[in-house]
């Protein structure tokens, strides 16, 4: 389910991410959502959710890192 503001984001996401961060998941995560709507293009036999997360962290970990316990811009 795509997400269309970052207060729709769920709270271990909104929790622990800064609010740029919080773009940068929510823009990942539905474009990803999009993208892999067609199981055949997921490499794995994970679920639509599940891939669109992945890409979503993924996405937020090009500029950000973890940092103890927070997340900081690179």
């Amino acid at each position: 389910m795509p997400y269309k503001t970052n207060s729709d984001l769920p709270d271990p996401v909104k929790n622990v991410l800064p609010a740029h961060a919080q773009d940068i998941y929510r823009a990942a995560f539905n474009n990803a959502w999009e993208e892999y709507k067609d199981a055949e293009k997921r490499n794995t036999n994970d679920s639509r959710e599940d891939v669109a997360r992945k890409v979503a962290w993924a996405a937020v970990k090009k500029v950000y890192e973890k940092i103890d316990d927070t997340w900081q811009k690179k």
